[in-house]
């Protein structure tokens, strides 16, 4: 049995659907980041980054203690190894789907998450770093396009980890604004994905508590930000 600790983000939703692609069995525990859950603790233990998501293996392959994993890729390749799933066995297969999880994890999340805060949810509309992290996501967009104008998928021709991991930034490009019929082959992949029923379930753990769970007043703003606005 696999816990997820988890909360309704694109982060959270990654491994949610690694775990019901490779159809393991797990419970959710869900941290309230907006009210600092993810502070306390017993959370720490587990994720001393204090982010969010991170799963305990009670049943790891070693038969030893259960295992606790933090970072997405980290977990990502942890689950693909533990069950010989979506992540190629080949050198040249294993290499493509490591590449394009570590440009995920480095660049996509990392860049449409400041994209996202500056032009959602900062409480000062800031002209520069806006139109800068608008520039890079759409920069970012433009890599995955070219790359799948050439491949299925993200890493190649199978579907992976590597897809896992984007589609759930990929996702938010509504709220973003970004103009996805301009990245027609992110489009056509991103239509194709939304078709998988463990992808959707993945997508769907948690997301009734999005907005009861981040309220954007002035303490959330804090707990999540670290900026303190009285």
């Amino acid at each position: 049995m696999i816990e997820l600790l988890t909360a309704p983000t694109p982060n959270g939703w990654k491994v949610a659907i690694m775990l019901e692609e490779c159809a393991l069995p797990y419970d959710v525990t869900l941290i309230n980041i907006g009210k600092g859950e993810q502070f306390e603790a017993d959370f720490l233990a587990v994720s001393p980054n204090n982010k969010i998501p991170s799963i305990i293996d009670r049943d790891p392959a070693d038969g030893g203690a259960p295992v606790s994993v933090f970072e997405t890729g980290a977990i990502l390749v942890y689950l693909a190894e533990k069950t010989g799933k979506f992540l190629p066995a080949d050198l040249r297969g294993r290499k493509a789907v490591l590449e394009w999880l570590m440009w995920q994890v480095s660049g996509l999340g990392p860049m449409l998450g400041q994209h996202g805060h500056f032009k959602l949810y900062a409480s000062e509309r800031l002209e520069y770093p806006t139109r800068r992290y608008r520039k890079e996501t759409l920069r970012l967009y433009g890599v995955l396009d070219k790359q799948l104008a050439d491949y299925e998928f993200v890493a190649g021709n199978d579907y992976s980890i590597a897809d896992m991991a984007c589609f759930p930034w990929v996702q938010t490009y509504r709220a973003q604004e970004v103009p996805l019929d301009e990245f027609a082959h992110v489009r056509r992949w991103y239509e194709a994905l939304k078709q998988r029923p463990p992808l959707r379930r993945g997508m769907a753990v948690a997301r009734d508590l999005m907005n009861s769970t981040l309220t954007m007043d002035a303490k959330t703003r804090e707990t999540l930000f670290g900026i303190d606005e009285e």
